[in-house]
């Protein structure tokens, strides 16, 4: 499968963005789907990824689940969908959590990304060596 990610040069900022399609995760080499399978503990997917790959991917969701709810929560309050829910009365598991923004049919890893690094939240995972 070959996937073609348009480069775009934003007229006011000048600064070139990447247009991803929902499948990807940025920084990932797996489609979401894949990844959310794991993440959710779901095995009727077959993951064409060994046992490390899919822990790391575990890890990598559990670090960043609190920084993904705070961003999906300062989303909804810059576009003026405040919510007036107590925490306490959330789900206590950090994927409940963030279900309780996106929803948890198919598709939340994606509609987790897409507002998050469309707004230029997502988090960096690259790192240059300089020695």
């Amino acid at each position: 499968m070959c996937l073609v990610i348009r480069r775009l040069r934003c007229a006011e900022c000048r600064r070139i963005h990447h247009e991803l399609p929902d499948k990807l995760v940025p920084y990932k080499r797996h489609v979401s789907e894949s990844i959310e399978a794991v993440v959710t503990g779901e095995s009727k997917l077959s993951i064409p990824a060994d046992e490390a790959t899919l822990g790391r991917w575990r890890h990598w969701f559990n670090n960043l689940a609190d920084y993904f709810q705070g961003c999906l929560e300062s989303i909804k309050i810059r576009y003026g969908n405040e919510s007036v829910n107590d925490p306490s009365l959330l789900p206590k598991s950090k994927l409940q959590r963030i279900w309780h923004h996106v929803g948890d049919a198919p598709g939340w890893l994606a509609r987790i990304v897409r507002p998050i690094a469309n707004l230029n939240l997502w988090p960096h995972t690259r790192f240059a060596f300089c020695p």
